[in-house]
């Protein structure tokens, strides 16, 4: 199907006429149909000037200019949806981006995967228990986690549910940002159990004392708060995976003249829906949203460069970002191919990193996990790939969690296998934990030093 088409031609529901992957099956058309029909005539989560604001963060750190940090679940639940887990995932966001702050001298843009993470894509669309097939669990937007005919049944209902729980998680992190919550005059406030324990509390706390004394040095001299030090954007991600879903809020604004998706600052497609004659990239299209694009060992040269020329036609700076997941062996060998070809493109593109997806593994006895030396290493060599082929690592992308769970081993602690069963909570992919998680932040930063190879 040709892909040389003006861009007229495309509407939100444009991409109903392609081949689309990853999508529920509904069996009561009408009640999803009236599903679709109620999102659409409620209020956006995001606005256009938000969406603008980080298209604008992106293009900066296109060049250099600041550092984009993305993190958060693998998949959101609706379960969790509380002032807990919330705040528990802000402070860790925070945490980091001040550690990065203060190692790479730069500003931090903070995107979390949040506020819409609810759907996940499946390698097969039925599982199979004791002779039983029933669907897949395909998130908390689409069905139910128990093994029952009832349960696995695609609800539309859940659609709305999403939408309900990405607003109030949303909602909840601006009332905290606006009420000063991410104030850096008093970061204290973001400390999670981890700094009373790690090894690496001393550091942080060493940290947070130089950027608080340089905003009262730089206050005392200027005479007036710092603005920046009081306030820190967090914006929200999620994989644009169900498409009826990003459909509903997808609107024209007479305003801008373009297409929006208002659910969400920052879509992003995966690897498995990533076709270039697919529906996913037929609705990415058409909407002005800064995106990402994963890539993997399976992408080709010439598939990454046609995707640009479809995603990003008039190279538009701050649109694309090209989030790269090969896996600690894999990466050396495959990213320099890729990244050669999006130079012959002339697009300008933020390289993002994700050492999580590309690491997976399970142990000896079938439980899925990461090694951290494994992430560690994939961050390393993401540098050094991009810095001997002249291009530029301009964020990560990371799932952790804000909790102390047990579910990738290595890390300070040196987590093992057998820590695993102790407080493994992830129903899908294994996340770094609170204190993983900064150690990760700390080795970009260049502030700790990699045990397996000497290098920072």
């Amino acid at each position: 199907m040709s892909r040389n088409r003006p861009k007229i031609d495309w509407h939100p529901a444009s991409w109903q006429a392609y081949p689309a992957a990853q999508q529920p099956s509904y069996p009561d058309h009408v009640s999803l149909e009236r599903a679709i029909g109620d999102l659409s005539q409620l209020p956006p989560i995001v606005t256009s000037w938000e969406i603008e604001n980080l298209k604008e963060q992106i293009g900066k750190a296109q060049r250099g200019e600041c550092f984009v940090l993305q993190g958060g679940d693998c998949a959101e639940s609706f379960a969790e949806c509380t002032s807990e887990n919330i705040v528990a995932k802000l402070k860790i966001l925070l945490q980091m981006s001040l550690v990065l702050l203060y190692g790479l001298k730069m500003p931090v843009v903070r995107v979390g995967r949040m506020a819409g993470q609810y759907a996940k894509p499946r390698s097969a669309d039925t599982e199979t228990r004791d002779g039983t097939s029933l669907p897949s669990f395909r998130g908390d937007i689409v069905n139910r986690s128990p093994f029952t005919e009832e349960d696995r049944v695609p609800d539309p209902q859940l659609i709305l549910r999403g939408y309900e729980r990405a607003a109030l998680t949303l909602n909840f992190v601006r009332s905290l940002i606006d009420g000063g919550f991410a104030d850096l005059h008093h970061p204290e406030n973001w400390d999670l159990d981890w700094v009373g324990h790690s090894a690496l509390a001393d550091r942080y706390h060493e940290i947070v004392n130089s950027i608080s004394d340089s905003i009262d040095f730089l206050e005392s001299i200027q005479g007036r708060a710092v603005h920046l030090a009081q306030r820190s954007d967090i914006y929200a991600a999620h994989e644009g995976l169900h498409l009826s879903y990003e459909q509903a809020q997808t609107r024209f604004l007479d305003h801008r003249q373009r297409w929006y998706n208002l659910t969400t600052h920052f879509p992003w497609i995966g690897m498995r829906t990533a076709e270039l004659d697919g529906a996913h990239v037929e609705y990415f299209r058409g909407i002005a949203n800064p995106m990402g694009i994963k890539i993997g060992s399976g992408m080709s040269a010439e598939w990454l460069q046609k995707l640009i020329g479809v995603l990003n036609p008039n190279n538009e700076a701050g649109r694309l970002s090209l989030i790269h997941r090969f896996g600690a062996t894999a990466i050396e060998k495959n990213l320099p191919p890729l990244i050669k070809a999006v130079n012959e493109t002339g697009s300008p593109v933020l390289w993002i990193c994700d050492p999580m997806h590309g690491n997976t593994e399970s142990t000896a006895d079938g439980v899925k996990t990461r090694r951290f030396e494994n992430i560690a290493t994939e961050l390393e060599l993401a540098h050094e790939v991009h810095e001997n082929m002249g291009s530029h690592l301009g964020g990560v992308h990371l799932e952790l969690t804000g909790e102390n769970v047990t579910e990738c081993t290595g890390g300070a602690r040196g987590l093992t296998d057998a820590d695993l069963a102790r407080a493994y909570k992830s129903t899908v992919d294994p996340r770094l934990n609170y204190e993983q998680a900064m150690e990760v932040a700390m080795r970009i930063a260049g502030l700790v030093k990699n045990n397996g190879n000497g290098k920072g």
